[in-house]
């Protein structure tokens, strides 16, 4: 068996490049997200205080905490299926910082 250091470096390189990529892109996706979820919740307090409609704030703020749930259960899930390798790790954090 040969040891060749060429094609490990391309295989650390590669999964650095695609975990940068996904890492900046996840932040980017995220922040579009809470725009719209925040324009989204601002809109329904304000017509909720122009007496359009009523909202149950409780029931509200319930149903955002079960979404986070969700999130990152769903995270965890996605983290398990893709290559753990130290290079992607590395890459998702650079990415997620630059992003």
């Amino acid at each position: 068996m040969e040891f060749d250091l060429n094609a490990m470096m391309g295989d650390v390189g590669v999964g650095a490049l695609v975990g940068f990529i996904t890492g900046f892109a996840l932040k980017k996706l995220m922040k579009l997200a809470m725009a719209i979820i925040g324009a989204y919740l601002l809109s329904l307090f304000w017509l909720e205080q122009k007496g359009v409609i009523i909202i149950d704030k409780d029931r509200l703020f319930n149903l955002a905490g079960d979404w986070s749930h969700e999130i990152l259960t769903l995270g965890e899930k996605v983290m398990g299926i893709l290559p753990g390798t130290a290079a992607f790790m590395g890459g998702f954090y650079l990415g997620f910082k630059k992003g």
